[in-house]
């Protein structure tokens, strides 16, 4: 039986001194056939471990309904298979850029902060949670024959909190349900993250992404002993929707890890390789400085972070650097990359067939209408990503007022009386023409992501504070949601009535077909349009935005298919003219 244990200065492999060259990859961004390349790619940088997070919300995305949690013991198999060691990462938090942090909606919906705190509601969630999940990880430990090396308990909680009984809980709970290894903790190397973050008893690490030696420093002061490490070593970075696209030099990256390693550190690289948020699972932050309470800042569904490994899964400037360094800490030559996966053969156009309008596929796809006195937030129609349609009747006669969406999260496409009269967001919730009643209003409101990180992580979406005509509250709004999953399914697509394309710039949803010559990894191009979702044959692309800095949607090879494939878009603003140039399928 193999162990590994925490030492007083060194990680010990049955007794022996080994540091931990980690990387970051989350199985939940990469599709699943790339899973092998990509640990392959990981290896070939000079790693010896995979890290990854576990999403609470993609799992069970309603109490106690589990979907597919055997696929973090298939990854963590395929991390076997690659020769390298895992540190899993369940949270329940993760922050990652994820949608709420991986927390899931019906979960901050019903307890707001009460979540990750000892709360009893919580940890009875919690407990459910940790019960279907943990199997996958017990028996895949390294002293089990696996590849399970530590487990971390909670993540940045020192940036969140400091319920001390919650994270002594939340190790029991752990530890009774099977976990042996090694747990630990990560956070800030700052006072309060490490006193507010830390568990007696168990490792503490770091997150930074420069000045190494101060942080291990700071991080001394509060663990005098123990092995040093950089549980996130931020390389690169991620972009927001109307940003700036973010890079990191690689030459400086590189030398920030050489000096992780010269203090004799173990570090993990955050990411390694970062992928992509598919099926618009992208968080949000929000901006404001140090308390993170400012405007929100939705993030890009391309995650690659500008990592070493690219988000289709190539080398970059900085995979070799980091393997030079890498190298020097091996115990033998390393291997070489392996072969890159396909990519597409030839461009090919995607022809547009035929399209519906939005409320026609509310009507057929959505959930069911509510009535109610305000209007129902999306937690309470059980939407995670996706839109709310809220109608309203202004009385009258009455002569014209400002319309105010209160507390709207995120954007609204505003309709009086069947006219599109303007587009809402939050810190510009009042509609720019005053309304006069007697009028019907449909407000569409979308959610750009949840909060992931911060005091204002799972706050609620839709129209949070009520619809205000002037003063007055409009009462009797009726309500009805369209989960994004709904259109997960072509079956479930194909029921929505489609009609020759009208091409006027109407938002709907859109077919086309799109005929491939030589299957394999491509981006896809979308001139003209606004802001919605793609689906390529049933599989979710993600969040596509004209307010840049992603310009185009990666499409991984395995998604396409020799010949015709569907494609699927649902415009939620406007739709690109007829004038316009084709939405066009393109090799990486």
């Amino acid at each position: 039986m193999t162990e590994f244990t925490v030492g007083e200065t060194d990680f010990l492999l049955d007794g022996r001194p080994v540091r931990l060259l980690s990387g970051a990859l989350h199985y939940f961004r990469v599709h699943e056939e790339h899973w092998g390349h990509r640990l392959a790619m990981l290896r070939a940088m000079g790693l010896n471990c995979v890290e990854t997070y576990v999403p609470w919300n993609l799992h069970e995305p309603r109490p106690g309904v589990h979907e597919d949690v055997e696929a973090l013991g298939r990854f963590l198999d395929a991390a076997h298979a690659a020769g390298l060691w895992a540190i899993v990462r369940p949270g329940p938090y993760i922050c990652a850029e994820w949608e709420n942090g991986g927390l899931p909606h019906w979960l901050t919906g019903e307890l707001g902060t009460r979540a990750r705190t000892r709360d009893e509601r919580f940890l009875e969630h919690l407990g459910r949670w940790f019960g279907a999940l943990l199997p996958q990880v017990v028996e895949r430990q390294i002293d089990r024959g696996g590849p399970v090396i530590m487990v971390q308990a909670e993540n940045e909680y020192g940036s969140y909190g400091s319920d001390t009984v919650y994270l002594d809980r939340l190790v029991e709970l752990l530890r009774g349900l099977g976990v042996t290894v090694p747990l630990v903790t990560s956070d800030g190397p700052e006072d309060h993250m490490l006193t507010g973050g830390s568990i007696p008893g168990v490792l503490a690490t770091v997150n930074f992404g420069s000045h190494a030696r101060e942080a291990f420093e700071v991080l001394r002061r509060y663990r005098p002993r123990g092995p040093l490490m950089c549980m996130e070593f931020w390389c690169g970075w991620f972009d927001h929707w109307g940003g700036e696209h973010i890079t990191r030099d690689a030459q400086d990256a590189t030398a920030a890890l050489r000096e992780i390693l010269e203090c004799g550190a173990s570090v993990n690289l955050y990411m390694a390789h970062g992928g992509t948020n598919f099926a618009g699972w992208a968080g949000a932050n929000r901006g404001g400085g140090a308390l993170h309470d400012g405007p929100l800042e939705p993030d890009t569904t391309s995650y690659d972070y500008d990592a070493p490994i690219d988000e289709s899964g190539r080398a970059t400037d900085k995979f070799w650097r980091f393997r030079e360094v890498l190298a020097e800490y091996a115990p033998g030559p390393l291997p070489e990359p392996p072969p890159a996966p396909p990519r597409l053969g030839e461009p090919a156009e995607v022809r547009l067939t035929g399209g519906a309008p939005l409320a026609a596929v509310l009507d057929t796809l959505g959930g069911p209408e509510v009535a109610a006195p305000v209007p129902p937030t999306f937690e309470e129609l059980d939407v995670d990503r996706g839109l709310v349609r809220y109608e309203v009747t202004v009385p009258g006669p009455r002569q014209p007022y400002p319309l105010i969406a209160r507390g709207l999260r995120d954007l609204a496409v505003v309709y009086v009386d069947g006219a599109r009269a303007g587009v809402l967001a939050e810190g510009d919730e009042q509609l720019k023409e005053p309304v006069a009643g007697h009028a019907r209003v449909e407000l569409w409101v979308e959610s750009l992501g949840r909060v992931n990180y911060g005091p204002r992580s799972g706050e609620p979406k839709g129209i949070t504070g009520g619809l205000l005509h002037e003063r007055q509250y409009l009462h009797e709004v009726r309500a009805r949601g369209l989960r994004l999953d709904a259109l997960d399914t072509l079956g479930a697509i194909e029921g929505v009535g489609l009609r020759p394309l009208a091409r006027d710039g109407a938002p709907g949803l859109y077919r086309g077909t799109v005929t491939v010559r030589g299957a394999g990894d491509a981006r896809l191009e979308l001139p003209g349009w606004t802001r919605g979702f793609v689906w390529v044959n049933g599989f979710g692309l993600g969040r596509y935005w004209s307010a840049g800095p992603q310009r185009s949607l990666y499409v991984p090879g395995p998604v396409l298919r020799e010949g015709d494939n569907e494609v699927w878009l649902l415009e939620l603003e406007e739709s690109a003219p007829a004038d316009a140039d084709g939405i066009l399928l393109r090799a990486l």
